[in-house]
């Protein structure tokens, strides 16, 4: 039975109801979850078909998530292998990584719509990204990906709240990226870093950190931990087991950042026009 929507989200649905068919790019966030399940309330599982991209940058604690809202709100759910790790100008690690990723993703995707007839694809991409450097957005411009959350201008403010109000878990889950945005641009993307990162934060997540981040400069790995979760990780008993676990991975040097986490840290310095 189809929700009646909030009058925060009417918008969005009278937008999904004029597609005759989509492919959701769903990786389990925040936003795509709430675009996987307002696609299925709009046009139904035939007509809605929930795509999340298994790859090596992907972290397996959003995997996760994707299998649990499929399963909780039923919706159409598909796992694809994509091979960005492939892609010699992925692995270079340029400032323009998450183009070549969203490339081999959307290749992807418009190769499986027009196999199974899908109409069209669409992202999650919400109104607050506009602003951000978001190098993706080419790739998804190129490839005709549409994203209607940012069309009917819903910030992520606003899609934490209609979240809520649906019932979905990922309302209040911390932003998220893929493994590969841990590490510094031009140092080369590698099945073995992204594998270090991914224990690493499993480790800070199972300390008890909700907000958390492994930059991986080579030999350093420097974390980073959400501003209300910072002091707690900077008490000497705490901070001495968080180096001391992450050593035990494989890391000679650890350090905490005393700043704490800052969405996009590794573009400091750098200068970086919208995409």
């Amino acid at each position: 039975m189809i929700q009646a929507p909030a009058p925060d989200d009417r918008r969005l649905f009278e937008l999904l109801a004029t597609f005759e068919s989509v492919i959701v790019a769903f990786s389990g966030g925040v936003d795509s979850a709430y675009l996987a399940w307002a696609a299925t309330q709009v046009l139904g599982r035939d007509r809605t078909l929930c795509i999340t991209a298994e790859s090596a940058s992907y972290p397996d604690h959003h995997r996760q998530l994707a299998l649990s809202v499929a399963r909780d709100f039923s919706l159409r759910h598909e796992m694809i292998v994509t091979g960005e790790l492939e892609r010699p100008d992925y692995r270079a690690n340029p400032v323009n990584r998450c183009y070549y990723c969203k490339h081999e993703l959307y290749t992807t995707l418009i190769r499986v719509a027009g196999e199974r007839g899908f109409a069209a694809i669409v992202d999650g991409a919400n109104a607050d990204d506009r602003g951000d450097y978001r190098p993706g957005r080419q790739a998804a411009r190129e490839f005709g990906v549409r994203s209607p959350l940012d069309e009917v201008n819903l910030t992520k403010a606003a899609i934490r709240e209609l979240s809520r109000q649906a019932g979905l878990a990922t309302w209040d889950e911390p932003a998220s990226a893929c493994l590969s945005s841990r590490i510094p641009y031009h140092s080369e993307v590698t099945g073995e870093k992204l594998r270090m990162i991914e224990r690493a934060e499993r480790a800070l997540r199972e300390l008890g950190f909700r907000v958390c981040r492994v930059r991986h400069h080579d030999d350093v790995a420097r974390v980073e931990i959400g501003a209300d979760e910072l002091p707690k990780a900077l008490e000497p008993d705490v901070s001495a087991r968080i180096v001391a676990m992450i050593e035990a991975l494989g890391y000679p040097r650890v350090t905490i950042d005393p700043r704490g986490y800052r969405m996009g840290s590794l573009n400091e310095g750098i200068v970086l026009r919208p995409a």
